[in-house]
């Protein structure tokens, strides 16, 4: 037999058991003190970085060790992106049962990408595919893959539009999009081989869905100009506002014009698992391709993203190469292998983290757990209603409230200012975590509910928080 230090990486089953053990631990101690960690963290950052920047370890340091620096300093010294209080951003989940197929995806380390090294669970991955298909009204034709995140499926979206729609000198093609719409998508463009001239932002209206006479104009006036144009990216759910652009009236006019209609749905599209989220979201069945986000809508660990495409042909056309030292595929008619329809030939098995939920909660919980976002978001709007002061600059389309405080004489750069103290002043007693953007009108703050561990109680804390910190930035406004 080997000496215990001969094989240092094939630990035995006592110490990975003991290992097992003190993580679990730390995990369910974690779990269990969400509620009362602190929104987020009052700054040290850069200190806290230099404290643990080092060399290259030669020697190794005990587990238990390691993970006391992790929960007990590194952790506790970030946003507190899983806990209740998180309304910033778009929030991510973090479900813990996610976490566990994670490890056993780790663990076993199995080739999802091509059918023949992994025929079951390949076929678990195609499943969850299936499954967001049906969730979003796709029909038998249609399929997808996981990637990453939103940002990476919209960089492919761009790709299949630009390989379906244009030759392949294909400089000339023009995008169209809001001025709302998430970066990652202009970025997307011009990662494609885009020059960001060609991509147009169009105006929004009042409720910040795109302008159609606009987006008509600018087509029309560049059709004139010898440009092509070949895409346009529809909204369901702004970072911004939480903004639906008119799906229908898009579609239609991407069939006219024979424009490539993509939906960015990272944020809003798991909604459509709702009645109300379903009205909301009517049409989107309609684009070509639609970008989500399961580590959004359906509160999976970040690093959860999905391309869907309705004619799953177009991502074959647009990604199917192969090497010579690859298998041939062997999955059959409608099983392509995954590297054959998406960027990446070698990933993790992605697909275990949200079948595993799936099965073992069924759609039925996600549906309860989204419609109770929506109900909170509607009744943090209705008591910002009643908040005197208060300008609701965006109303609840999805999960998501704009406002700002707008005392009677207050404009400009001095009401931004305002509401910048007011962020900062309900941040600072660290029971939820509140984000603004800038919108046509000026500085805004935002509250998205998206966490399945935010509830009730929590929102109504974030009201009394933000009602005491009305007061605080109102006192020093009039002193």
């Amino acid at each position: 037999m080997p000496a215990a230090d001969e094989y240092p990486l094939e630990p035995s089953r006592a110490a990975l058991r003991r290992m097992l053990d003190i993580a679990a631990q730390r995990v369910l101690d974690h779990v269990e003190s969400l509620a009362e960690q602190d929104a987020s963290y009052s700054g040290g950052g850069e200190e806290l970085a230099a404290a643990v920047s080092e060399p290259l370890p030669e020697t190794g340091q005990p587990f238990e060790g390691l993970m006391d620096l992790l929960f007990d300093q590194l952790i506790p010294r970030s946003y507190n992106t899983a806990g209740p209080g998180f309304l910033a951003y778009i929030p991510g989940g973090g479900l813990v049962e996610s976490a566990l197929a994670d490890l056993v995806a780790d663990v076993t380390n199995r080739y999802v990408t091509v059918w023949l090294a992994a025929p079951g669970l390949y076929q678990l991955e195609a499943n969850v595919v299936r499954w967001f298909c049906e969730m979003l009204g796709y029909g038998e034709d249609a399929g997808g893959f996981l990637t990453s995140g939103g940002s990476l499926a919209n960089l492919s979206a761009v790709v299949v539009a630009r390989r379906e729609r244009l030759p392949e000198q294909f400089l000339g093609g023009t995008i169209y999009v809001s001025d709302q719409v998430h970066h990652s998508v202009v970025k997307a463009a011009t990662l494609a081989g885009f020059p960001a001239r060609n991509v147009r932002r169009v105006p929004v209206d009042q409720g910040f869905a795109v302008r159609l006479d606009r987006l008509e104009e600018a087509i029309d006036a560049d059709r004139q100009s010898g440009l092509e144009p070949f895409m346009v990216v529809a909204s369901a759910g702004t970072t911004n506002t939480g903004a639906i652009d008119d799906l229908p009236a898009l579609a239609a006019l991407a069939r006219r014009e024979g424009l490539w209609l993509h939906c960015d749905a990272a944020y809003g599209g798991f909604f459509a698992l709702t009645e109300r989220g379903r009205d909301r979201l009517r049409g989107i069945d309609e684009a070509d391709s639609i970008t989500l986000n399961p580590h959004k809508g359906l509160f999976l660990p970040y690093g959860t993203g999905c391309l869907l495409v309705r004619d799953v042909a177009a991502l074959e056309r647009a990604h199917g190469l192969r090497g010579e030292y690859m298998p041939p595929s062997a999955g059959g008619p409608g099983r392509p292998d995954i590297c054959d329809i998406s960027p990446e030939l070698s990933r993790d098995f992605r697909g275990l983290r949200a079948w595993l939920p799936l099965k073992l909660h069924g759609v039925a919980a996600f549906r309860q757990q989204l419609d109770e976002k929506l109900d909170l978001a509607e009744w943090a709007e209705r008591r910002l209603d009643e908040t005197p002061g208060i300008e609701i600059v965006a109303r609840a389309r999805l999960s998501l409230v704009a406002f700002r405080l707008r005392p009677a004489g207050l404009e400009g750069e001095d009401l931004d200012a305002l509401n910048q103290r007011l962020l900062e002043r309900i941040n600072a007693r660290q029971n939820v975590f509140l984000t603004g953007t800038v919108v046509d009108s000026g500085f805004v703050l935002r509250i998205c509910v998206l966490s399945f561990r935010t509830h009730l109680e929590h929102m109504q804390i974030a009201l009394r928080d933000i009602e005491a910190a009305i007061e605080e930035v109102l006192e020093e406004f009039r002193a």
